[in-house]
């Protein structure tokens, strides 16, 4: 196993990762912006208020996303697979 190999492999991880993870963090980043101005505006400072909406927000972008979710995972998975078959 070269250093070339795990280095692109480990690059290859990072960057699934943060394909995967940026439009749930987004979602949920800009819901909570959204949440805060209104508790800041209002001054309702409910704890439930900041939780609960960008809960239903996450679990709406993982029902939209899901699908590509998984087919970026599974593209990585197989593309691992394969290049840890030419190794040996």
């Amino acid at each position: 196993m070269s250093p070339d190999f795990v280095v692109s492999v480990a690059r290859d991880g990072i960057m699934t990762i943060l394909m995967v993870a940026a439009p749930i963090l987004g979602v949920g980043l800009g819901v909570g912006l959204l949440v805060s101005v209104f508790q800041a505006t209002t001054q309702i400072q409910e704890p439930t208020l900041a939780f609960v909406p960008k809960i239903a927000a996450v679990m709406l972008s993982l029902m939209i996303f899901g699908g590509w979710i998984l087919q970026v995972v599974m593209s990585f998975t197989l593309d691992l697979w394969a290049g840890l078959g030419t190794l040996f």
